[in-house]
Formats: C-alpha cells, sequence, structure tokens
C-alpha cells in the first residue's frame, strides 16, 4: 500500500510533499489531515528549509473530504463533528503558518478542502484545464473551515459568488481573480514550479521567513502608529542582522551573498 503523503527532500533546503491517494483523487480523510498536520509541524522546526512544494499524485491535487471519511461523519455527534472540524482546522493553520513559502503545483483538479489547501500555500501554480469547485453547499454544508483562507486567497467577491453557487471555475479564471499565480500548460508546470523555488532559495533565508510572516502580519491591518513603529523595528532588525549586513555588502562588492 502506498503512503499517504509521499515526502522528499531533493536538497536539504527543500521539501515535497505528493498527496499520495490517487484512487480517490487525493481526498482527505483523517489520517491525511493528521499525517499533514505532523508533516509541516516538522518543517517549522526544520532551520535548514527554505521552501516546501506541495503537489498531488494521480490526475486531480485533492478532490476534497473522501467518501467514506464523509459516511463516518454522517453519524456523528455535535461533538464530535466540532472535534472533527477543529482537527482539520488545525492542520490548514499548521500549512498556512509554516515558517517557509509553501508553492502549491495543482496539476489536476481541486474541490471543497482541496481548494483550502491550495489556499494556504503562499504562491499557486495551476496547469492549463484544471478547475475548481467550493462543492459544500451541493451538499446543504458550507466551507466554513476553509473559509478564512479561501476568503483572503480567492477574495471577497469572488468568495461571494463561488460560495453560494458551487460553479466550477477554471485555472485561467482563478489567474484573473488573483487567486492562482500561474497558469501553464500541464508539461511547463514542473519547470514553472523549479524557476519559484530557485528564485526563493537565491534569497536570505531569514528574509524570506521574514517577508511571509510580514505579509500575513500585515494583511487587513490599520495603518496606524503602532503599525508604522513595527514595521520600522522589523527593517531595523533586519539590517542590524547578520544577514542583512551580509547580503548589502555582497551587493556592494558586487560578489554572491554567503548563502548562495
Amino acid at each position: 500500500m502506498n503512503p499517504t503523503l509521499e515526502i522528499r527532500r531533493p536538497s536539504p533546503q527543500v521539501a515535497e510533499v505528493w498527496l499520495n491517494r490517487p484512487e480517490v483523487r487525493n481526498a482527505f480523510n483523517d489520517g491525511v489531515v493528521a499525517e499533514l498536520t505532523a508533516a509541516f509541524a516538522a518543517f517549522a522546526a526544520d532551520e535548514a528549509l527554505r521552501v516546501v512544494v506541495l503537489g498531488g499524485r494521480g490526475k486531480a491535487f485533492c478532490a476534497g473530504a473522501d467518501l467514506g471519511w464523509m459516511r463516518a461523519m454522517a453519524g456523528y455527534s455535535w461533538d464530535e463533528n466540532q472535534a472533527d472540524a477543529a482537527r482539520l482546522a488545525e492542520m490548514l493553520w499548521t500549512v498556512w503558518r509554516c515558517p517557509v513559502p509553501v508553492v502549491g503545483r495543482l496539476h489536476g483538479d481541486c474541490y471543497a478542502g482541496g481548494v483550502g489547501l491550495a489556499a494556504v500555500c503562499d504562491i499557486l501554480v495551476a496547469a492549463d484545464g484544471m478547475q475548481f469547485c467550493l462543492s459544500e453547499a451541493r451538499l446543504g454544508l458550507l466551507p466554513a473551515t476553509i473559509g478564512p483562507y479561501v476568503v483572503r486567497a480567492l477574495g471577497e467577491q469572488a468568495s461571494r459568488r463561488f460560495f453560494v453557487t458551487a460553479e466550477r471555475f477554471s485555472a485561467a479564471e482563478a489567474k484573473g481573480l488573483g487567486f492562482v499565480h500561474e497558469c501553464v500548460a500541464p508539461e511547463a508546470l514542473d519547470a514553472k514550479v523549479a524557476e519559484l523555488v530557485a528564485a526563493i532559495t537565491a534569497n536570505g533565508p531569514q528574509a524570506v521567513r521574514a517577508c511571509k510572516r510580514l505579509v500575513q502580519d500585515l494583511a487587513g491591518r490599520e495603518i496606524d502608529a503602532a503599525l508604522r513603529a513595527d514595521t520600522a523595528r522589523r527593517i531595523a532588525d533586519a539590517r542590524a542582522g547578520s544577514e542583512g549586513r551580509e547580503g548589502v555588502s555582497a551587493f556592494l562588492g558586487k560578489r554572491d551573498p554567503a548563502w548562495r
């Protein structure tokens, strides 16, 4: 039997996580949720890591909830449902708060909870022809647990539509809405992901982590005195730190910085 997740380390700087349940279109169950949580918790403690690529095996990226899991949930009490949803929420939070950028490699269809998993990635590269669908309302449900991340990534106005219509939308439409960053031919997908990984790993490791955290901390905040002071402190920390000093010195000296 194949493992639920396939985790590869092509180098100490790069991790690859592959959803590996192609027979069920990489659908979630409680095991997948637990394994993703554990994997990204481990990544958070890995100081050598600089980027994670998240993809899927088989035809789909992720089809949402596994049918067997849904059958089991049909008999859950309210408390059991709440605990189950809390575990999914913890998984999404753990991926979202991974200190290094997560690049989503979306080669095939992405539905329901799979859209939530895509939404917690920092950069999304999608193959032409794949589709997205927030299908929960068709089942009398709602995309509540994934909602905070989807609304941030897809945008409020698009979410108003696709939450309530459960329509499918294409990778090209997702790019037009700003959800997907790159939409490429399927055969160009790996090259584009590799290009992004190379761009990330060329930059200062601590600066990249700080930049990711900065976006998360700034989004939606009022630009008040506290925020202005916070951002001034952050750049002062970077300028005075060893990585910042090395980066500026290398730039002025027309040489590569030590981290390359």
